[in-house]
């Protein structure tokens, strides 16, 4: 078997198992069909408004009841049959897509409408997104496959982000926009039918004696007395506020900037997701046991350092590729971080830990939008953005003393275990 041969077999292990498999074909269309939304919704709120704080406060309505009802989503993920709360939600998510798709084909919508068609799909997520990662763990048949299936699903979600905004760009100027958002309802059907095909063990209930707010404080302790986790939740957090809610801002750049259309828009919100996809699939080709903190303190440099190139960059092929570099720092702040926890997680937590992950990016991410609208209006986006990169650098900083206090730590300790058996050579 060449090198070659097994570098392939290493980065797509995961498909060993058939349940997994289901899932991300099925998520892979459903995906693709949500970034097209996403774009949409942000050309049509800057087309009807011609506002960055607007985009702000879109990004606040679909995110910000994921902050609210999250640790819910948790407890329910770990109470009841995740299985079936996945494809309860998934199902909502069709309703949901399908009604802002039926809301813009009658052509006599404000953009309050759009708003509340997106809080409503911010609750759903709530609920969704602990039951859909806490299941993939289920998913995987050997556990040490779980690395790689979660870079994978990195490597999906920013796959669909490549194709989605660039779709979504020519079915806006060739078929409108409603169009767009009927794709995005259609899209849904994919994954639910792979759900139905799936085999997973028959579900066990357990008993709960506590009552909801009990196994919220339950997890919340577990967090404290976990300092490798509470580290990457706080770190994703800071990121979340400061820096991710930069994408708001892009509608600007390919409206204003590069005198663009729809497409424009497109184009460059996939050159981030072939950045981040780069980076997804470099993640999963990494052996088993490869240092993950290091890997996403090196790409927080590299997150912030894209951002500040593009942001006062106006040659509309050095700002692609600047997108790009902003693109592979990124990916690591959601895989990376999702990975150090589902590996280091105890099951019977799982579901609310990852409703804790889940409340640091979907929490944070509404608070900066709001942030980076109201920052944008005075000092404009351009500084804006470069601000959000000099962000990103503090960070990756702070992740390094971290990281240098961990080693030394561990240097500490095999002192004293020498000094404890000095008989004993290392």
């Amino acid at each position: 078997m060449t090198t070659e041969t097994v570098t392939t077999f290493r980065t797509f292990r995961a498909f060993k198992s058939r349940n997994y498999s289901l899932y991300f074909a099925g998520q892979s269309v459903s995906l693709i069909g949500t970034w097209m939304q996403k774009t949409a919704v942000s050309w049509v709120i800057y087309s009807l408004t011609h506002s960055t704080l607007m985009l702000g406060i879109t990004l606040f309505a679909s995110l910000f009841p994921s902050f609210l009802f999250s640790l819910v989503g948790g407890v329910v993920s770990d109470r009841y049959n995740r299985y079936r709360v996945l494809l309860t939600t998934q199902i909502a998510s069709l309703i949901q897509a399908g009604l802002l798709s039926i809301l813009i084909f009658l052509k006599h919508y404000e953009v309050w409408e759009i708003i509340s068609l997106s809080v409503v799909l911010g609750v759903i997520n709530a609920f969704d997104v602990p039951a859909r990662q806490s299941l993939v763990y289920e998913m995987v048949d050997d556990k040490d496959d779980l690395p790689n299936a979660l870079a994978l699903n990195s490597s999906m979600v920013n796959l669909s982000r490549i194709i989605g905004p660039a779709l979504a760009g020519i079915v806006l100027e060739s078929f409108g926009d409603g169009v767009c958002f009927l794709l995005n309802a259609l899209s849904f059907v994919a994954v639910i039918a792979s759900l139905l095909m799936m085999r997973l063990p028959k579900y066990i209930k357990k008993n709960h004696p506590k009552n909801v707010f009990g196994e919220l404080q339950e997890g919340w302790a577990y967090i404290k007395r976990t300092p490798s986790i509470a580290f990457v939740l706080i770190m994703l957090a800071l990121v979340s506020l400061m820096v991710l809610p930069f994408s708001t801002l892009i509608p600007y750049y390919a409206r204003d900037v590069f005198k663009g259309t729809a497409s424009t828009f497109g184009v460059i919100d996939s050159f981030i997701g072939l950045g981040a996809f780069s980076g997804a699939i470099f993640l999963a080709s990494q052996k088993a046991g490869a240092n993950l903190k290091k890997i996403l303190f090196i790409n927080t440099l590299v997150f912030g350092t894209g951002l500040i190139l593009f942001s006062h960059e106006h040659t509309y092929g050095l700002a692609l590729a600047f997108a790009v570099v902003a693109g592979f720092g990124m990916m690591s702040q959601i895989t990376v971080s999702n990975t150090l926890i589902q590996t280091t997680v105890a099951p019977e937590m799982r579901g609310r830990v990852i409703s804790f992950y889940a409340l640091a990016f979907f929490g944070m991410q509404p608070l900066g939008g709001l942030l980076v609208g109201v920052i944008s209006k005075y000092v404009g986006a351009a500084d804006t953005l470069m601000f959000e990169g000099i962000a990103a650098l503090l960070i990756g900083l702070l992740h390094w003393r971290y990281l240098r206090r961990e080693k030394l730590k561990h240097e500490h300790d095999l002192v004293l275990k020498e000094q404890e058996h000095p008989m004993q050579t290392v």
